[in-house]
């Protein structure tokens, strides 16, 4: 018995869409991922969000045709006790190929023993290595009010762990801003909105490296 015209017709559009649908499209790959562990320096303390160097970093590796996403993971007042407790999750969430620890300078402020700083260094790195994710270290520095000995162990500590750790260091990235009008906020302490582009000059040649495959 021959299917009446009507019936014909809507056999044919139901197997067009089907006809017509790609078979097993690929999705997109994910994008490696950056992960920026730090305090109000990479929070962005007293800027709007998208003016902070993070965000600049993140336009930089796009104009440059990297695939590479920024995942910015810091909190303002931060210690290196703090993004202990805040690192695992992050790791498990985000799975980074690159974290950035930029952690230190509140500890310093509240003196926290150099012995305290450098074992909580040490545990960030290893928990991020352990992740298999590549480490760039932030040197921080402190005012010298704090005395010499201090202040001295406070910032060699860093390259210490570094050294031990084999891991990229970089100089302290707020070096630019020193003594330059309008570098700081009114607290002079948190870099204003024009420096941000400079300190993104400033982590820019530590972190290009880590880019590449391997």
């Amino acid at each position: 018995m021959l299917l009446r015209l009507p019936s014909l017709i809507f056999i044919l559009l139901l197997a067009i869409p089907a006809l017509a649908a790609p078979a097993h499209a690929e999705p997109p790959p994910a994008r490696p991922v950056i992960l920026v562990l730090g305090d109000s320096l990479s929070a962005g303390y007293g800027l709007d969000a998208q003016t902070g160097y993070v965000a600049l970093l993140q336009r930089r590796l796009d104009r440059e045709g990297y695939s590479w996403r920024v995942v910015n993971a810091s909190v303002s007042g931060d210690t290196t006790s703090g993004g202990l407790a805040r690192l695992p999750p992050a790791l498990d969430r985000h799975k980074p190929a690159i974290v950035l620890i930029e952690l230190g300078g509140n500890d310093g402020l509240r003196a926290l023993p150099l012995k305290a700083l450098h074992d909580n260094l040490i545990k960030l790195v290893d928990l991020s290595l352990a992740a298999k994710a590549k480490v760039l270290l932030f040197e921080i520095r402190i005012p010298p009010n704090y005395g010499a000995v201090y202040t001295e162990g406070f910032s060699r500590t860093f390259s210490q762990v570094a050294s031990e750790r084999k891991l990229p260091l970089l100089p302290f990235f707020l070096m630019p801003l020193v003594g330059v009008p309008g570098a700081f906020q009114d607290d002079g302490i948190h870099p204003s909105a024009e420096s941000q582009p400079k300190m993104v000059e400033a982590v820019w040649p530590s972190l290009k490296p880590l880019l590449k495959p391997g």
